[in-house]
């Protein structure tokens, strides 16, 4: 494996939390440590992104990003990886077809926000996504209803994961997803932004 890459082995579950990360805080933290559990996840990768295509103003330089990020979850089962820019790629979709190649035999989840959901059908190739990997999806303040009710969630009904069998998502075969409810953290980047308590070296 190239140098700067994450390690992993054959048949390891690892969950995969993307994001701008602008700034990281604990509510990342906190999804962290409950999908660990509810998952049954080995490892976690935080992918620290150069940018969100659905944003319309950049983030906070991808240097300082990661260094909040490390501050923030110094925990030995996750990684902090700036895998995206080192790959070159700008989408979810292309981001998953080349970790999986890089990673043959690995069980990958992408996982993701009850608000993330709400917008899924929006991504570039969100059905690409489900059929390469299974989705863990995480309730968050205010989206547990309107989740389960979004078009990418009416359309895909029928491979979703019940919560109960949330342990086995990592191996069970795409298209699936799972939402699991969980304890709730307000906490957002753009609140903190908001509030001027992060630079980010801007």
């Amino acid at each position: 494996m190239k140098q700067g890459f994450p390690i992993a082995t054959p048949g390891m579950r690892i969950g995969i939390l993307g994001g701008s990360f602008d700034p990281a805080h604990e509510g990342h933290a906190h999804i962290t440590r409950e999908a660990l559990r509810r998952f049954g996840l080995d490892r976690i990768w935080w992918l620290v992104s150069p940018g969100n295509p659905l944003k319309e103003h950049g983030p906070a330089p991808l240097a300082a990003r990661l260094a909040q990020a490390r501050r923030v979850m110094p925990d030995p089962r996750v990684e902090i990886t700036d895998l995206e820019a080192r790959l070159g790629t700008r989408y979810t979709a292309q981001t998953l077809r080349r970790i999986t190649a890089l990673y043959p035999g690995v069980h990958f989840v992408w996982l993701m926000g009850a608000d993330n959901l709400c917008q899924f059908d929006r991504w570039e190739n969100w059905r690409g996504i489900l059929k390469m990997v299974p989705v863990g999806v995480l309730a968050r303040p205010g989206y547990r209803m309107a989740a389960t009710q979004a078009r990418a969630a009416r359309i895909c009904a029928r491979a979703r994961l019940p919560a109960a069998l949330a342990r086995g998502l990592a191996l069970a075969p795409p298209p699936v997803w799972c939402f699991v409810q969980m304890p709730l953290s307000d906490l957002s980047s753009s609140a903190i932004r908001a509030r001027g308590q992060w630079q980010g070296g801007r």
